[in-house]
């Protein structure tokens, strides 16, 4: 079994459901069993509470369309919590939507992340939380590993996962390794050697998860970082499907 934790529907194709068949023909290719989308059909950096739902009904109908193959996350905003609750309650609560995306709208550890991480641990769901750290220097609001140790030590209950390893990998896994409710996908970036294994040496292989970062990156490059790690298969397993399994409930 292999699960993408971290795809996006963007590309060619007028539909969701022509994005959608055109990403599960390559995630054939290479013997992914599910994809685990989030955001809508454009990557909008600061939405709107109206244009929050309608990337939500984006993901739904990926999810309907395909629900053997296509798990989804529910886009909230530090900027919007009242209707990212809200939202969390009809995609997740009373809907298949199995954990929450945040962005680059504002820091992750705004106040505004409170209300969205409590209802997150009411759920039982995980947060996957865009990190970087950018030798070209961050977007303004664009959160780092340590916007998201603030986040999280302040709500050890809710689960965290921190997406792309801060970017900067080295740097992003030591920064997060002492936070025990923070996972580290692997998505995104170049395929460097030694990523994966230092994620399992600082976290331990059940902190660690894959992801693509599909359509933004190759299936086969992102692959290859698991695939070729220096680990034992157990852990192998771990990072492809067992991990996100747990947290998102499969």
């Amino acid at each position: 079994m292999i699960i993408d934790a971290h795809v996006h529907l963007q590309g060619p194709g007028a539909s969701v459901q022509e994005r959608t068949d055109r990403l599960l023909h390559f995630a054939d290719k290479h013997g992914i069993d599910k994809l685990v989308a989030c955001l809508g059909a454009t990557l909008r950096v600061a939405p709107t509470a109206e244009e929050l739902r309608e990337d939500n009904d984006y993901i739904l109908s990926a999810v309907a369309y395909r629900p053997d193959r296509i798990v989804g996350y529910c886009y909230c905003s530090p900027a919007h919590p009242e209707a990212s609750v809200e939202e969390m309650d009809r995609t997740i609560a009373k809907g298949p939507l199995r954990g929450v995306k945040m962005w680059v709208c504002r820091h992750c550890d705004d106040p505004g992340s409170d209300p969205i991480a409590r209802r997150a641990a009411e759920l039982g769901v995980p947060i996957l939380q865009h990190t970087w750290i950018k030798a070209t220097g961050n977007m303004p609001t664009e959160s780092r590993p340590e916007h998201m140790v603030n986040l999280a030590l302040r709500h050890p209950q809710t689960q965290f996962i921190m997406a792309h390893s801060g970017g900067d990998w080295q740097r992003g896994l030591r920064i997060v390794r002492h936070v025990p409710n923070i996972t580290a996908d692997v998505c995104g970036g170049n395929p460097e050697q030694g990523q994966v294994e230092m994620a399992v040496k600082l976290l331990g292989a059940e902190r660690v998860v894959w992801g693509s970062d599909a359509s933004g990156r190759s299936f086969a490059s992102q692959l290859a970082k698991v695939v070729a790690a220096d680990i034992p298969d157990a852990d192998r397993s771990l990072i492809l499907a067992g991990n996100i399994a747990r947290r998102i409930g499969l």
